[in-house]
């Protein structure tokens, strides 16, 4: 299992249990909520109506009194109230009074008249000073639907001390207020889901934004070890940034410790030749000689000593595009502009062999790169044409376009290159000799132009083709 998908269920599970179990206790909460809000109520209604029924049970005439009389006319209004959207239409009270030896005197429902109510709870705890409630079925056979009942006790008005002549119950069935406890619930469930899901989808994007980091990390780290040209991940101002900083300031110091050690020993290996050349001339050059050849040995130093110089210099532009993991320069380089600055560059050489140089390429046919070392690139190509062609021939430069893709080819017009050469031909040092001259080249150029090639994520090769040798680079096209 990816990582990724571990962080993202661990962050979903310990959310989705912790809003589990809060939705739980909320909707549990609910339920007894309402009631004991329901039951301050009551509480409080028949304390109001125990004050108002004192003067009627007092008289004697409970039940065709003012107090009477308004129990009926609330009991027969039409209530069109919407409460939480929850429609109620009528009044739900019941009211029911007892004498100070708990037997019912007045119901507003008229029933249980004469009932001794003294050993239900609310009446006899009330009877005995203490606060008095009960909760029973509404019916002897239903024993879901129950029923609250609260009482209030009655003092006889105007009396000190206060003298108990009565117990007031005021009862309410629990299922009025059902609906706002499922309500309630729905409500919470719903906001609950809410919940979850958008804690699913910080999850999800924390999730995306930690494996992007981690897997950024892990591609360069698979591209670092197949010795791929790769950037460095974005910068980021977290562990996984400095973890990113660390890879490549490790990669830079072991490429760079390997590197040294190669071309010091590439460097050594090659100088060893026009060293051996130089101080050769130079020990018969302090024996008598004639002039004839005192300047041929002078000039054999000469010539060692250019390419000295030449393979120096070479290699330090070969080591500094090897150095480079990525290319640091990416813009819109338009071949045709390309061209010819690279024929330019080679315009003296090609005067000097005597060779021509045919430009094929379409206006706007543009590659994504650094235009500078392509520039470089085609110059070592077109170095190498000219060697390798004979005096009055014929160089072709040209550039298609193929998918999303541009194909350069440079073409020459000598001999090709030998089968047992065409395997080796990009290995740095490894050169031909020129048909012309019989000279070899520094073996540098073309390492220096696949280098190049493989920062611009393309890729080259030399083969033959008609009447000559081809070098092929395939570069992305804009």
């Amino acid at each position: 299992m990816k990582i990724g998908l571990r962080l993202f269920l661990g962050f979903f599970l310990i959310t989705g249990l912790a809003a589990f179990f809060v939705m739980r206790v909320f909707v549990n909460e609910v339920k007894p909520g309402v009631r004991q809000a329901m039951e301050s109520t009551l509480v409080d209604t028949a304390n109001v109506l125990a004050v108002m029924a004192a003067d009627d049970l007092a008289a004697g005439r409970i039940n065709g009194g003012t107090f009477s009389r308004d129990m009926e006319a609330a009991a027969e209004r039409e209530v069109d109230a919407h409460i939480w959207q929850i429609p109620k239409k009528r009044v739900d009270y019941r009211v029911s009074i007892t004498d100070a030896h708990g037997v019912v005197v007045f119901d507003s429902r008229g029933r249980d008249l004469g009932r001794d109510n003294s050993q239900w709870n609310d009446v006899y705890r009330t009877l005995r000073g203490e606060y008095g409630a009960r909760s029973s079925p509404e019916s002897p056979q239903d024993e879901v639907h129950t029923v609250m009942h609260v009482a209030a006790p009655i003092y006889a008005p105007g009396m000190t001390p206060k003298k108990l002549i009565g117990v007031l119950t005021l009862s309410q069935p629990n299922r009025t207020f059902e609906p706002f406890i499922a309500a309630s619930q729905q409500s919470i469930l719903r906001r609950g889901g809410w919940l979850i899901g958008l804690s699913a989808l910080i999850g999800l994007l924390m999730t995306w934004w930690l494996s992007r980091g981690i897997g950024r990390l892990n591609r360069y780290a698979q591209a670092v070890s197949a010795g791929q040209p790769v950037a460095p991940p974005k910068p980021r101002r977290d562990e996984i940034g400095d973890l990113g900083r660390a890879l490549e300031t490790m990669r830079r110091k072991l490429e760079g410790k390997d590197y040294v050690e190669q071309y010091v020993q590439s460097l050594t290996h090659e100088m060893k030749s026009p060293l051996a050349g130089i101080r050769g001339a130079a020990e018969l050059l302090q024996e008598p000689l004639p002039e004839a050849e005192r300047q041929r040995f002078a000039r054999n130093i000469l010539d060692q000593q250019q390419r000295l110089t030449l393979t120096i210099d070479k290699l330090l532009a070969l080591a500094e595009v090897e150095q480079h993991g990525w290319l640091q320069t990416r813009e819109r380089v338009v071949l045709a502009e390309v061209f010819a600055q690279a024929a330019e560059a080679v315009g003296t050489r090609l005067r000097a062999a005597e060779v021509a140089l045919d430009i094929d390429v379409a206006e706007g046919l543009a590659a994504q790169g650094d235009g500078f070392l392509l520039r470089q690139a085609l110059s070592n190509l077109l170095d190498n044409a000219i060697a390798f062609s004979p005096r009055g021939g014929r160089i072709g430069l040209s550039a298609v376009a193929d998918g999303d893709q541009v194909k350069i080819s440079v073409r020459d017009g000598g001999p090709g290159v030998p089968d047992y050469a065409l395997e080796r031909v990009f290995e740095r040092f490894y050169s031909l000799a020129a048909p012309a001259t019989g000279q070899r080249g520094t073996g540098l150029g073309l390492p220096f132009v696949r280098e190049v090639v493989r920062l611009h994520g393309g890729r080259v090769s030399l083969g033959n083709g008609e009447g000559g040798a081809v070098a092929v680079v395939v570069l992305p096209r804009v």
